[in-house]
């Protein structure tokens, strides 16, 4: 095995869900040595979060949890304990990177301010990653991925003008976020590293989603005009799906292209009409355009026309993929992209893998995800020499 980019960063994470898992899974699978601390008989609610192994027998072997905690240790912890206070000190002190996801202020409720941390570590980099960020009058506000959408303009311009607004499936605002933090996380420490003082990483979901739509805003700032979502064919393809034989399939066509080169892939003599030559004459007659272009389509199958547009010039096609196109895609299957890396008692199923390739410090997945507390004594015990006679303070949950 090479040895990986961040072998001798130390992490603790006091993270849970998703953006702050996701951070230090990053940076864990790239070699950062990460000591997961759970709540007592809780641990992380992700656990809980669906899908499931539905062949495990534990209800708490979540899928999503596999995948954001690998190369991670846990310890079961009551941080409201002085038990608990204590063994975070002694952690603190041999970290170089604290990530937190509590609601702001939380940390500090529990004794550690940002003062108190860089008391025990001054090199210590400390990224706190919440809803809106550590200030502002929205702070304490709860969200979701729904929420990040609608509040961050990204949900408004997605989809067509005919129908309301969409979203994203899923939690890609926590995967935004959590990849920020770990891009930022390791810009505080290369600094560090030159002035040997640690700062504060201030982390906003709401505001790694608005980032996303820099050209929509820059576009009104400096004329006013609001850019909404796509609208209905006007004599163009559209720059949406549009339904094919066996799914459905994105046709991109850039530059001054001939049209002719998109009637010969579909196939269609009324498409190579002298009427549809030309931008103007497509749009002049859009509504019979529209009609033939829907039903040459439909007439194909999507692999036929990705293939067959990409043969082309200035023809970009892109398949609408479902799960199982993924797995057999041949470019995945070419970068062994999909990985068995989970715990898992059905059959191996596939999680995404490495991010990136670096070629000579790599990314690995040298431990699954651990089981609540399954470092617990290693740590608090062996690594950090606290008194076995405190040890089960540590099986008390948190207070809420």
């Amino acid at each position: 095995m090479k040895t990986q980019a961040l072998k001798n960063v130390r992490v603790l994470d006091l993270t849970h869900y998703i953006s702050g898992p996701y951070c230090t899974k990053l940076l864990g699978d790239f070699g950062a040595d990460i000591i997961k601390i759970e709540n007592p008989l809780i641990g992380d609610p992700c656990r809980n979060m669906p899908p499931f192994d539905e062949a495990s027998p534990d209800r708490d072997d979540s899928l999503l949890f596999q995948y954001l905690n690998t190369n991670k240790k846990s310890v079961e912890l009551n941080l409201k304990s002085d038990f608990g206070h204590l063994a975070v000190e002694k952690l603190v002190k041999e970290s170089d990177i604290l990530v937190e996801s509590f609601r702001p202020g939380t940390l500090a409720s529990y004794g550690f301010t940002e003062s108190k941390l860089h008391t025990l570590n001054p090199n210590l980099v400390i990224v706190s990653i919440s809803n809106f960020g550590q200030t502002g009058p929205y702070k304490y506000f709860e969200a979701t991925d729904l929420i990040f959408y609608a509040l961050g303009g990204l949900m408004f311009i997605f989809g067509s003008t005919n129908k309301p607004p969409l979203k994203h499936a899923f939690h890609q605002a926590q995967f935004k976020a959590g990849t920020n933090a770990a891009s930022a996380a390791l810009m505080a420490y290369y600094e560090m590293i030159s002035s040997g003082d640690g700062q504060k990483v201030d982390i906003s979901i709401q505001e790694s989603m608005a980032a996303s739509v820099r050209d929509t805003t820059t576009n009104y700032a400096a004329s006013g005009i609001i850019h909404t979502r796509q609208p209905l064919m006007n004599g163009e393809l559209p720059r949406a799906p549009i339904q094919v034989k066996d799914g459905y399939i994105v046709p991109i066509t850039f530059g001054s292209t001939d049209w002719s080169k998109t009637a010969n892939l579909l196939e269609d003599e009324g498409l190579s009409d002298a009427k549809f030559q030309t931008p103007d004459g497509r749009k002049q007659h859009a509504e019979e355009f529209e009609n033939l272009v829907r039903a040459a389509f439909i007439r194909k199958g999507k692999h036929e026309l990705f293939y067959g547009a990409h043969s082309h010039r200035e023809l970009i096609y892109g398949l609408v993929q479902d799960a199982a196109d993924l797995l057999e895609n041949p470019q995945y299957a070419h970068d062994q992209y999909f990985q068995d890396i989970g715990n898992s008692n059905s059959g191996n199923p596939k999680f995404p893998g490495r991010p990136f390739k670096l070629s000579k410090t790599p990314w690995d997945i040298q431990k699954t995800a651990p089981t609540l507390g399954q470092h617990t004594e290693e740590i608090l015990i062996e690594k950090l020499k606290l008194s076995t006679g405190e040890f089960q303070d540590t099986r008390r949950p948190n207070e809420k």
